[in-house]
């Protein structure tokens, strides 16, 4: 259903649960337990895609309307989409850079998902969009906040209000995702990215991530963030050699 290939700095995890990728209770368990690996090994990137001609096509309608069917569904429905919050907010919180890889249709809780990555690249042939409203819910596991965060109030209206998806150009446009490519451009982009990613410090990086994220927080000042990342980035032997390595052995700019 969801498994993790690991190469040095890189870990993909790839979806394969036939044939939309849909978000069921079992597809959130096996993702925690992925996740609990992928900690452990503490890559720089991790990159989330599908064996699956869709991204992910959001929840399991069967689970779904089990929920309407049964007296106790509305508490069910609300620990499911709670146990979606706890999944997305470990991604978005891992400790490395996550890239969403969306070759196809990344609808409902599959944007969700996607949208807990710090990157997104689309291809021509990807659809994205918040259609939950269409059957009377809404896109409760984070996408009212992450869309609108991430895109503004204007952006997430047009796509949840007026119940609109749009195209892996126009999602780039909008800034849903950071790159689109052509179809048969994507693999190259992909590797493009990741061979970037992979050649950065890792410990900046991840310094870099936590003061992006105090951006997002009014407790928290991000410009003191700033100034406490230093004491520790530059007494670590990497820095020193990542810095010598750039200068040259006599201080020269290499």
């Amino acid at each position: 259903m969801i498994r993790a290939v690991h190469a040095g700095a890189l870990v993909t995890v790839i979806l394969d649960r036939p044939p939309v990728n849909a978000i069921d209770r079992d597809f959130v368990a096996a993702f925690n337990g992925v996740v609990d690996g992928v900690e452990k090994l503490a890559p720089t990137l991790v990159v989330i895609r599908s064996k699956q001609k869709c991204f992910s096509a959001g929840a399991d309608l069967a689970l779904v309307r089990d929920c309407f069917s049964a007296s106790s569904g509305t508490a069910a429905m609300v620990d499911y989409v709670r146990s979606l919050h706890r999944l997305f907010n470990r991604l978005e919180r891992l400790e490395a850079v996550t890239l969403a890889v969306i070759d196809g249709p990344a609808l409902g809780g599959g944007l969700e998902l996607a949208l807990s990555c710090d990157l997104r690249v689309a291809s021509a042939r990807a659809t994205l969009g918040l259609p939950e409203a269409r059957v009377g819910m809404i896109p409760g596991a984070g996408g009212t906040q992450r869309l609108t965060r991430l895109c503004g109030p204007g952006v997430s209206a047009r796509l949840i209000l007026g119940g609109e998806t749009v195209g892996g150009e126009e999602a780039a446009r909008l800034g849903v995702v950071q790159w689109s490519v052509e179809t048969e451009a994507l693999d190259a982009c992909v590797d493009e990215i990741i061979a970037r990613v992979v050649g950065l410090s890792r410990p900046a990086l991840l310094a870099s991530k936590d003061c992006i994220a105090a951006w997002f927080d009014p407790e928290v000042d991000g410009y003191a963030r700033e100034l406490e990342k230093p004491w520790v980035l530059m007494n670590t032997e990497e820095a020193r050699a990542r810095i010598n390595g750039f200068f040259g052995p006599k201080g020269d700019k290499a």
